[in-house]
């Protein structure tokens, strides 16, 4: 089964968020995941740098975070924050991205389902 990479960095989203119906009426909002990924035993540092490597280039990408869970060896958390949901959705083509995934795939043991959020503001985000 392909492992998009939405799935991949923070867990299955819906076509139509919560961000998604904010822009749809009309107000700015930045588009915000936050998901859980478990590592293959073993395998969290060599996800860690395949997920670190191609951060450059993600065109709307305004933060995008990567954190070992202290409590679990094999978890890992990503929390990204984007300037627009067509920004996430654009950045699944880029080929960084895609390599990213074919590179990473074989090292996850497994995802909980991402939470999509609307990013209001915080430290180093400016709002678009």
């Amino acid at each position: 089964m392909p492992i998009e990479r939405r799935t991949m960095l923070g867990g299955a989203l819906a076509v139509m968020g919560a961000a998604d119906a904010v822009q749809a009426q009309g107000s700015p909002a930045m588009y915000g995941l936050i998901g859980k990924m478990t590592a293959k035993s073993g395998q969290r540092d060599s996800l860690i740098a395949i997920l670190l490597e191609g951060l450059s280039g993600m065109p709307g990408c305004l933060s995008y975070i990567v954190a070992q869970d202290p409590k679990d060896a094999d978890a890992i958390w990503i929390t990204e924050a984007w300037d627009t949901v067509a920004s996430h959705k654009a950045s699944l083509s880029l080929p960084s991205v895609q390599a990213a995934i074919a590179k990473g795939r074989p090292l996850i043991a497994g995802m909980e389902a991402g939470t999509e959020t609307v990013v209001v503001g915080g430290h180093g985000l400016v709002k678009p």
